[in-house]
């Protein structure tokens, strides 16, 4: 049995879910999300938990269980308390600002480079060289920080570029002279 898999979910406060057979609906102060669950997988509701449970130890079935039950707990975290992801801009001239819902990115390129917000998904700025990407689905907001992240990854020699906030970058050293 999948250890992730077997444990109930507690649904908090102010969270409902609707199952109807295969579909999962989580409505939260957030907004809501749903979720189409894989055909052997199944999901009841009983006593304010969410319950996950597989048919059978058929290889798709164990893969799919722990994945249920997590993706379903991703959704109630969303719509409760969200998920952000910060990023940083390092490099002398690099910089990032607000340009209405949107940011703009000077990245050292010959253009600047405007990021349009996906539905569900908003930019904070601090600065001239942090970005956070807030949503409720942790799939989007991972989704768009790596999108941004590859405009310009950060180089090995001098560190420039956008990283993670956090991310520690592997320095090499440059040429060595004679």
């Amino acid at each position: 049995m999948s250890r992730i898999g077997r444990l109930p979910i507690d649904i908090p406060s102010g969270v409902t879910i609707s199952v109807d057979g295969q579909a999962v609906a989580v409505k939260g102060p957030k907004g809501e999300l749903s979720l189409v669950v894989a055909s052997p997988i199944e999901v009841k509701l009983e006593d304010n938990q969410v319950l996950v449970s597989r048919p059978d130890d058929e290889r798709a079935s164990r893969s799919l269980h722990g994945l249920t039950r997590t993706l379903i707990a991703n959704q109630i975290v969303g719509v409760t308390e969200g998920y952000s992801k910060g990023l940083e801009v390092v490099g002398t001239g690099y910089r990032v600002t607000a340009k209405g819902s949107s940011v703009e990115f000077a990245l050292g390129y010959s253009h600047s480079i405007t990021v349009d917000p996906p539905a569900g998904i908003t930019f904070e700025v601090e600065g001239n060289n942090k970005l956070t990407v807030r949503g409720i689905d942790k799939q989007a907001v991972g989704e768009v920080a790596a999108n941004i992240r590859k405009l310009r990854k950060p180089e090995p020699y001098k560190g420039k570029g956008v990283r993670y906030a956090g991310e520690v970058v592997r320095r090499k050293a440059g040429k060595s002279g004679k």
